[in-house]
């Protein structure tokens, strides 16, 4: 009884877009990514390198301010 109502159900279900969807949707290399990678003014790989150098700097200088400060330096 109820497998009989899903099928049914899945069986009228249509999928559809509008042509204003269809012209902006594009394909392809890059397409599924959120960031522009062509065409920008600072190369993305000079920000993800330069993100990822600080987030790894960043406990190593915290740690020698703090040995700094304790007088250890």
């Amino acid at each position: 009884m109820i497998f009989q109502q899903t099928a049914r159900l899945a069986g009228r279900r249509a999928f559809s877009s509008s042509v204003r969807q269809q012209v902006h949707f594009k394909e392809g290399p890059y397409s599924n990514i959120p960031v522009k990678i062509h065409n920008r003014k600072i190369p993305y790989a000079i920000i993800h390198f330069g993100f990822f150098t600080l987030g790894f700097a960043i406990p190593f200088i915290s740690g020698y301010v703090q040995l700094k400060k304790a007088g250890v330096y």
